[in-house]
């Protein structure tokens, strides 16, 4: 079993509770690891045989990107969901998304909200 990582992945979503943050959005960061079986990859040097961390990356964009939700909590489920649903490979997923924009009144870096999923057996 291997971690595949993908870090920083950057959109600009309309995600949040308030009416600005539906009009103007903000930019999002989403944080991805992936575990993954690569014995076959790694022996075959297929990609085949792993998943394509550009196709996982487009499907996580779509929705950072795509319908609106109030929380953060809601669109990492969404994201770990869509991730197990699409990629077989993946035997759990841990995802962490970032709103380093979040209409919060104190000086802060980020606010984040991570969840880990593992495919049933």
């Amino acid at each position: 079993m291997a971690t595949i990582s993908l870090t920083g992945l950057r959109a600009r979503g309309y995600h949040g509770v308030l009416t600005s943050e539906r009009v103007s959005g903000q930019v999002f960061l989403v944080d991805l690891n992936l575990d993954v079986d690569i014995a076959q990859a790694a022996e075959t040097d297929d990609v085949a045989a792993t998943v394509n961390y550009a196709e996982v990356a487009a499907v996580v964009e779509a929705l950072m990107t795509g319908t609106p939700v109030n929380l953060i909590e809601t669109l990492a489920v969404r994201i770990a969901d869509a991730v197990l649903a699409d990629f077989a490979r993946v035997r759990a997923v841990t995802v962490t998304v970032n709103k380093p924009q979040a209409p919060i009144p104190s000086d802060f870096q980020n606010v984040a909200v991570t969840v880990t999923q593992q495919r049933d057996a």
